[in-house]
């Protein structure tokens, strides 16, 4: 049970930290002024500190254990949840993320890698998975704090500073885990630290009888033919790109559009767009964590990469007839007194036709969010009649600093105008709405296959000795790809087009099912050693 709560709580904070800055953009842009380019820096810092935590984490997993890096990280989460609560400047916000960064990346690793060692062989998918499980709650927790602190001033402090709660719970709960197995001498003394509960009775008599012998590693045998560790290292740097390359990190941010292109005009899109989508990763994410002992790792990878491939290429074809229109707003938010509309991601929104907008023109006063979760309507029958703002002269001065959801709900859903019938939207409804089940279809194959498979994977195929200098070697491709594709998104765009773009994420799929089938085996059932051994030995091209 503590094993499967570090494992959650790990997860919750990942997600959360991830998911919060889209809601804490909209108040921190007009507090400090932020500029575009500003906006960017604050968004990327939490992956360059998780780059960074990649570089040097796996030393420290390594040396120092796993349970030790999971406390050292809660500490330094600790120490960057409260300089985000009281930054006074921009400064202050970046050194924050960066920290945070750093953290969350350390405990991502050693939690996946702890959790995988210290449970027996037919629970580790289950209780590896509910890592990303506790991702996709975490980032669904993030949205419904976006919504409660949106229209309360300063409201990005509490945003940043609820990360404390679940940290210190998780740094409580690893305390009464006993220290690493791997870091004792052999089995036999896992009986008498009271890890033996984990395994049934035959895994004991079997320890009991061949101590596990572990071998030292250097870096750079990463990268060399014995105990064919260099296939491994390819099948983890294989894993982790894919990841990012078939167009995962970019598709969720455009979400919101996808969905004002459907006709959900106002700003209970964003609602729609993140919180259901949310619920969805969640649902998909039990679902993987269900099967992953059952059916296997390489057939939920390859039924996700399949079901990815399918969804983009199609995103990508309809968006060739029906063309998603993207604008990139973020400029109105380096000044204070115009209004902001900004799509869930501010530091990538498409602008593949920017001359043509999918959302009705509103009134400069309020213009629609399309931001992650936090502006809601409470009758969603009402959304399709909502077409036009009112001009609006709100009396709240905080509401008119902000320009934010709360400004009420009757200036965008309880409008009564007529339905924009020359919309561009309401051209194409069918493929509109093939296109946002394309984008559920999407969303729910990566949380099955790559979301959770890939982590599991990688914290089962290295040896014990090192196993956290491999996971953060693998770790630091994954956010310097999700770092390459978040900031080449738009040059891209205009170089290819928005339809090119997603079709070339079809390819990708079709390629990581190819690598999938050739290079990835199945590990369900097998304890970390037997899968050690079957690395080992000579047969793999």
């Amino acid at each position: 049970l503590l094993s499967a709560t570090v494992s959650l709580l790990g997860g919750l904070i990942f997600g959360y930290e991830l998911g919060i800055i889209s809601g804490a953009l909209l108040q921190l842009q007009i507090d400090f002024h932020l500029s575009c380019f500003k906006q960017e820096i604050l968004v990327s810092a939490l992956l360059i500190g998780a780059l960074l935590a990649s570089l040097a984490g796996g030393i420290l997993i390594d040396s120092h254990g796993r349970r030790r890096a999971i406390l050292v990280s809660n500490l330094v989460l600790l120490v960057g949840s409260l300089i985000l609560t009281l930054a006074r400047s921009f400064i202050g916000l970046i050194i924050g993320r960066v920290t945070v960064g750093f953290a969350i990346s350390v405990s991502s690793m050693a939690c996946c890698i702890y959790v995988s060692e210290m449970v027996a062989a037919h629970q580790r998918g289950l209780l590896v998975s509910l890592y990303e499980t506790g991702i996709t709650v975490g980032i669904l927790l993030s949205y419904a704090l976006n919504y409660i602190f949106a229209d309360v001033d300063e409201g990005w402090r509490y945003m940043f500073g609820l990360a404390i709660a679940p940290t210190a719970m998780q740094f409580m709960s690893i305390l009464f885990l006993p220290v690493n197995p791997v870091k004792l001498s052999s089995w036999d003394s896992d009986c008498r630290k009271g890890l033996i509960q984990l395994q049934n009775t035959e895994d004991r008599e079997m320890a009991k009888r061949e101590p596990y012998k572990e071998k030292h590693y250097s870096f750079i045998d990463l990268f060399r033919t014995r105990d064919n560790m260099r296939r491994r290292t390819l099948v983890g740097l294989g894993l982790v790109l894919f990841q990012q390359f078939t167009g995962q990190p970019n598709v969720l941010g455009y979400a919101s559009k996808i969905f004002h292109s459907v006709g959900f005009q106002s700003n209970s899109s964003a609602i729609l767009a993140s919180v259901g989508l949310g619920a969805i990763k969640v649902v998909a994410t039990l679902v993987a964590m269900a099967f992953a002992d059952k059916a296997g790792r390489r057939v939920l990878l390859m039924a996700g990469c399949v079901v990815m491939a399918i969804s983009v290429t199609t995103i990508g074809l309809t968006s060739c007839i029906a063309p998603l229109a993207m604008a990139r707003d973020c400029k109105a938010a380096a000044d204070p007194n115009a209004s902001h509309s900004l799509t869930q991601y501010p530091l990538m929104p498409v602008a593949s036709q920017p001359a043509v907008s999918p959302v009705p023109p509103v009134s400069s006063a309020v213009k629609s969010q399309a931001g992650p979760g936090f502006s809601a309507s409470r009758s969603f029958t009402k959304v399709f009649a909502s077409t036009q703002s009112r001009e609006a002269a709100p009396k709240s001065s905080l509401t008119q600093k902000r320009g934010l959801v709360g400004q009420s709900e009757k200036e965008t859903v309880g409008s009564t105008g007529p339905p924009f019938a020359g919309a561009p939207w309401a051209e194409h409804t069918v493929l509109n709405w093939i296109t946002l089940l394309s984008m559920m279809a999407f969303v729910s194959a990566f949380s099955i296959g790559f979301g959770p498979m890939t982590w599991l994977v990688l914290s089962e195929i290295y040896p014990a000795g090192i196993r956290g200098r491999a996971f953060a070697f693998c770790n630091s491709f994954n956010w310097a790809a999700n770092l390459l594709i978040s900031l080449s998104f738009l040059d891209l765009i205009d170089a290819i087009g928005f339809s090119w773009m997603f079709l070339l994420y079809g390819l990708m799929g079709v390629m990581a099912v190819i690598f999938i089938y050739f290079f990835v085996p199945e590990t369900k059932g097998q304890s970390l050693e037997e899968i050690d051994q079957q690395f080992s030995r000579k047969r793999y091209v």
